[in-house]
């Protein structure tokens, strides 16, 4: 396909090493998986894209994208889960290396010594995906759905570059975080989770209305087709992320030597002084707040240790210093 280019080349609001900070391929990545080609169009402006708005046209693209620059033969999620846009899911992940990096003299750690432990891995299994083809790193995720939890043992299954490098655990506890998932002498480097950031199934559809309108959608229905997808635990929980979250620190505190880094996204900038009170009386060492743009949204994530600097040091000399 000739497709003329007419808009920016560049979406410099991502992390460097991104790799789709340059506008979508799509001469590229429909050759790598035809079936895309029917969505692929020119839009709203004139550039040709895919609608954004069909959750069909985005798992396509998801899939072509996966196929195309992580080797992911085999994808794909079930009905109305959450098809995760991978732009900002691959911008975590770079920065989760970054904050690694801190505690190892500037140098992001690679390699299968990396334990990462995945809170909610969900049905598309994607941190690990990214994580394990960027860095290397070796993966547990946890998850409590036990469709999203079959649907990610049949791609790391499927995927022979995932089999050795995924592990995955049912959370048995719907109340529980940690608990029940690391065990008493395990380590993690670093712990990731994309929290359901909502407090209820009606500010989920507000949600999903706004940003169907904010692609040209116009007035669209009560209850609308979510073009991203997302099951009710994916999407929503009782007191909203700031109540996930809190559950997350309360139980990181007994987790302090199993774990160098905790982290998760946060939708809502009012989320984050709650959550700084909470870990300040939790008495961790070092908060972060990592600031991320993703498209039109501005994202970030939290970051918290109890571990400190002698500590951390001694962390990355006997995990991460030494040959595989």
């Amino acid at each position: 396909m000739d497709h003329k280019k007419t808009f920016p080349q560049q979406k410099n609001h991502l992390h460097p090493r991104n790799r789709h900070r340059s506008r979508y391929d799509f001469d590229a990545l429909t050759g790598h998986c035809p079936a895309l080609a029917p969505f692929v169009k020119p839009n709203a402006w004139g550039d040709i894209s895919v609608d954004f708005a069909d959750p069909a046209a985005v798992k396509m693209l998801n899939k072509a994208l996966l196929l195309h620059y992580y080797g992911i033969e085999h994808w794909d999620i079930p009905a109305n889960y959450l098809c995760p846009p991978i732009p900002g899911r691959a911008d975590y992940i770079h920065y989760l290396a970054d904050l690694l990096a801190d505690s190892n003299g500037g140098e992001i750690p690679r390699g299968k010594n990396i334990a990462i432990l995945d809170v909610g891995v969900g049905a598309s299994c994607i941190y690990p995906i990214i994580g394990q083809h960027e860095y290397g790193w070796r993966f547990t995720g946890s998850e409590n759905d036990k469709i999203s939890l079959n649907s990610a043992k049949m791609l790391v299954e499927m995927n022979p570059t995932l089999r050795n490098s995924v592990r995955l655990r049912h959370q048995k506890q719907n109340d529980a975080i940690f608990d029940n998932i690391i065990g008493i002498a395990e380590r993690f480097d670093a712990t990731l989770c994309n929290p359901p950031f909502h407090g209820s199934a009606e500010e989920a559809r507000a949600s999903t209305r706004l940003k169907l309108h904010k692609l040209g959608k116009g007035e669209v229905a009560d209850t609308p087709v979510q073009n991203f997808g997302g099951k009710n635990n994916e999407l929503w929980c009782e007191g909203g992320e700031l109540a996930f979250v809190s559950k997350m620190v309360q139980e990181s505190v007994g987790k302090g030597k199993n774990c160098l880094w905790f982290t998760s996204l946060i939708s809502k900038h009012t989320t984050l002084a709650p959550l700084q009170e909470a870990l300040k009386l939790a008495d961790a060492y070092d908060v972060r707040i990592v600031d991320m743009a993703q498209g039109q949204k501005i994202s970030r994530f939290i970051a918290w240790t109890f571990q400190n600097a002698e500590q951390q040091a001694q962390w990355a000399a006997e995990r991460w210093q030494k040959p595989e």
